[in-house]
């Protein structure tokens, strides 16, 4: 079996209004491309930033510009309308962990998705804003290794937090690769603190091929952060951070080749937030699904962030 869990129905860059794309066309868009792709385990994982209720949790510039869509409107499409599995990309943002979990446990998630966009308030993924404020965190930044310790320390404060099912992308602070600093300790040593947590909470841990589409060129996470989730025994789950139907599945055969040679063989998936372990499919099988995907997109210049 494949997944791809951490899907989004829109894309970044504005307009893309709910009305246009949380309609059942486009749903039945992704379920096609999904099936083409040999992924049987869909769901969505809209960014919580694009809704007005994450107001409540945080009031950074970003999300005052992005809060903007009805999350019940958002899940009951997706519970009502489609086959989809439902869940939310939620920003861990220290400190406003209460207000987190007021919005998740008023409604009824397949899984959350954790990650780690933010340190303080920079992005670690974004170039510039709509608003014309340069929140990069590698602005006025210190050296590489200390945004590296402030990232996987912060990524390990979302890990036991309890509020999460999976943790995404979780060295999203390479995304930029050569074209940021990098560190100069092995990078193993940064993710232990990470790596501790993950294993002492036990929380799924996302292999995401989006960072093939980035100028980082790799999957997240590196081979070294996954050898050591293996080693700790967590589950992962497999996603491509979807943001256009051709996004759906891609560069996973790279994905299935990285999970074989660290040993893994087994997939989670959810359902109202029970997980159950599942077999990968059968990689040469797979990988003749998944081959042939469409180019990578290019930075999108409306959001900073690679799209």
């Amino acid at each position: 079996m494949l997944t791809d869990y951490h899907v989004h129905l829109r894309p970044d860059e504005r307009p893309s209004e709910p009305e246009r794309y949380f309609t059942t066309d486009n749903a039945s868009r992704y379920r096609e491309a999904a099936g083409e792709r040999g992924i049987t385990e869909l769901g969505v994982a809209e960014h919580i930033h694009r809704f007005e209720q994450a107001l409540e949790i945080w009031q950074h510039p970003f999300w005052r510009f992005s809060a903007t869509d009805d999350v019940d409107a958002y899940c009951a499409f997706v519970r009502e309308e489609t086959d989809l599995r439902l869940g939310i990309e939620a920003d861990f943002i220290p400190g406003r962990e209460d207000h987190l979990a007021r919005f998740i446990d008023a409604r009824d998630w397949d899984y959350v998705v954790g990650s780690v966009h933010f340190l303080a308030d920079r992005g670690v993924d974004a170039e510039y804003s709509e608003t014309g404020d340069n929140w990069d965190v590698w602005k006025g930044a210190g050296s590489a290794d200390e945004v590296w310790k402030r990232y996987f320390e912060t990524l390990a404060e979302a890990a036991r937090c309890g509020l999460y099912d999976i943790l995404a992308h979780p060295d999203l602070v390479k995304v930029w690769g050569h074209a940021r600093p990098v560190p100069e300790r092995d990078p193993r040593f940064h993710y232990e603190p990470a790596i501790e947590a993950i294993a002492d909470t036990g929380i799924v841990v996302e292999v995401s091929t989006a960072g093939l589409r980035k100028p980082v060129g790799e999957v997240y996470p590196a081979k070294a952060f996954l050898e050591m989730v293996a080693d700790a025994g967590n589950p992962v789950a497999l996603s491509s951070d979807a943001h256009r139907p051709e996004h759906l599945g891609y560069g996973y055969a790279e994905a299935l080749d990285l999970l074989r040679e660290v040993g893994i063989t087994e997939l989670t998936t959810f359902d109202r937030r029970e997980r159950r372990s599942v077999p990968i499919e059968d990689a040469d099988r797979a990988a003749a699904h998944v081959h042939g995907d469409a180019a990578p997109p290019t930075i999108d210049p409306s959001t900073g962030r690679p799209g």
